[in-house]
């Protein structure tokens, strides 16, 4: 890719302009991460690490929405968990108390 420019003496020249780099995307959902420099792939390696990430767990990696539905879906399983457990002792208890009766 070139574009004409005029240099300082006046005369038209043909300058190479380098392609421009996209957003990264969210690995689930595949929006563009904000808060992370647009760059070549290659650019990424002379800049620091506050241009490449966002201080939040899966920071360079996944939107913030898709790590809240990470963090929820989590949590519910857990709580699935926890639940079943209960209904399991539950279910227990009322066959010895059952058994003790007869």
């Amino acid at each position: 890719m070139s574009e004409v420019v005029k240099t300082p003496g006046g005369v038209l020249r043909a300058q190479h302009l380098k392609k421009s780099g996209t957003r990264p995307k969210c690995g689930d959902c595949g929006v563009a991460l904000s808060g992370i420099s647009s760059l070549r792939p290659r650019e990424y390696a002379s800049v620091s690490k506050t241009h490449k990430t966002v201080s939040r767990s899966y920071g360079g990696s996944r939107c913030a929405n898709c790590v809240k539905e990470r963090i929820v879906r989590a949590f519910l399983i857990e709580e699935q968990k926890i639940v079943k457990k209960v209904l399991k002792d539950q279910a227990e208890k009322a066959k010895s108390s059952d058994k003790s009766k007869k």
